[in-house]
């Protein structure tokens, strides 16, 4: 496929070979300080900062789509590695009209995606200490979330155990888009509780799931209907309990994204129905079909400027 992406892009992605992680090392690697099994940030990261004006200015412009209600985020998953893969669900946001990208938290695929597009490039971890180098790396926006493959693993994250992530990423990083992701593990009055504390934390975000895990029986559109419905559920309680803007995740399709907008949601986030396709022109289709059903707009990059038309 490498190939094929890179004549479609008509530029090479650059040459990689694919690592393989299992569940047990990538948590050595990639972990949740307070899970025990990796000290905390310990200042040993070191991160060029940029002037607090440009970082203002590098905020608006990631906030800018979900202000407008219009943002549309391809998710390639926290426990991604794949760089291939990865390359495809990049160019695939990008060439489809999503607004955002969400990598996993590496700086060398932080690297990789900024070559391949000028979308906002989010990075999804549960280690406040990873960010630092992917934001130095290119990363605009970071993320506390994605949690799907804890949950395989029986891992759940309490409240107070989000909290205090969100205290220290905002420690570590004060000036980069932050959004945090509410578990759907817990009750609807409690995440609705847990996203007003976030907002009080300083997140700029808050993201909603649920979706993967909900068992519909019916086939068809009523199916993709009642797969939302958690996290569509969610984004309705929530976006009307706090100011910030609400990005309604998991389970979405183009039949059901739009609800998310009108249930109070500011953006949609779309990861394993895209990411789990084989085929980057797939991607790039259902990507394509999700941001029509949101009304967004074509978009071609040539030469770095981006030009958008009806």
């Amino acid at each position: 496929m490498a190939l094929g992406v890179a004549k479609l892009v008509a530029f090479a992605i650059p040459p990689c070979s694919t690592k393989s992680h299992s569940s047990s090392s990538l948590l050595l690697q990639h972990n949740d300080p307070l899970l025990g099994l990796r000290p905390p940030f310990n200042g040993r990261h070191t991160v060029r900062r940029a002037p607090r004006a440009s970082l203002s200015t590098s905020k608006e412009s990631v906030l800018r789509a979900f202000n407008e209600r219009r943002a549309l985020k391809i998710i390639s998953g926290l426990q991604n590695f794949d760089k291939e893969n990865i390359a495809s669900v990049v160019i695939a946001a990008d060439k489809g009209g999503a607004t955002h990208v969400d990598i996993a938290c590496d700086p060398e695929l932080v690297e990789l995606a900024v070559k391949l597009t000028s979308l906002p490039v989010c990075v999804s971890s549960v280690d406040p200490s990873a960010f630092a180098p992917a934001v130095e790396a290119g990363a605009q926006m970071v993320e506390i979330g994605n949690y799907d493959s804890f949950y395989e693993m029986g891992i759940q994250f309490s409240p107070d155990q989000i909290l205090k992530l969100t205290q220290e990423t905002k420690r570590i990083l004060p000036f980069t888009t932050l959004s945090v992701t509410v578990p759907h593990t817990l009750t609807l009055p409690d995440q609705v509780k847990l996203a007003e504390a976030l907002e009080q934390e300083g997140a700029d975000i808050i993201q909603t799931e649920g979706g993967k895990y909900s068992n519909p029986s019916k086939p068809g559109i009523l199916g993709l209907i009642e797969k939302a419905t958690p996290t569509l559920a969610a984004a309705y309680s929530i976006s009307r309990a706090v100011k910030i803007p609400v990005m309604c995740s998991s389970g979405l399709s183009s039949v059901t994204a739009p609800m998310a907008l009108t249930a109070g949601a500011a953006g949609v986030g779309v990861g394993s129905a895209v990411n789990k396709l084989n085929d980057l022109i797939a991607m790039i289709a259902e990507v394509r079909s999700i941001a029509d059903s949101l009304g967004l707009p074509i978009t071609y990059v040539y030469e770095e400027q981006r030009t958008a038309y009806y």
